[in-house]
């Protein structure tokens, strides 16, 4: 299989594991933390995100951070030999997706700004680092 080939298969597999890692952290979030609105709601999510208390942003940002890290960390892991550039794809689309919520569901700053600057790029860089280590042990 060419490089290329298996590259983009690898930042595809890393978007899927990544999404699958993030909802499913979403849906933990919202069994441990209920909160008193339908979150499918985009409205009402919104309006009650502005007045959220702080657990109620624990589960997203561990869910953006570790999908990120996930999927940054599977792309690396398939990629044939481009392991940061793929991992580093895979951050900067979730970094816009990131962003694209940040305008659909109004947060607190601090949040915004935590989110964007800590869960996305880093984890990124951290899973082809994990990546890169793995595959070194493997040879």
């Amino acid at each position: 299989m060419k490089p290329i080939v298996r590259n983009i298969i690898a930042v595809v597999l890393g978007l899927i594991v990544g999404n699958v890692v993030n909802m499913g952290l979403v849906q933990v979030g919202y069994s441990v933390f209920t909160p008193d609105v339908d979150v499918n709601d985009m409205k009402a999510l919104a309006k009650f995100m502005e007045e959220a208390d702080m657990k109620y942003f624990i589960f997203p940002f561990i869910a953006h951070a570790l999908g990120t890290l996930a999927g940054a960390f599977t792309a690396a892991l398939f990629s044939k030999n481009q392991k940061m550039g793929v991992a580093l794809i895979i951050g900067g689309l979730f970094f816009i997706g990131g962003i694209m919520v940040s305008f659909l569901i109004p947060a607190p700053m601090w949040f915004i700004a935590m989110d964007l600057v800590v869960a996305y790029i880093p984890m990124a860089l951290l899973g082809a680092v994990m990546a890169k280590s793995l595959f070194k042990k493997r040879r």
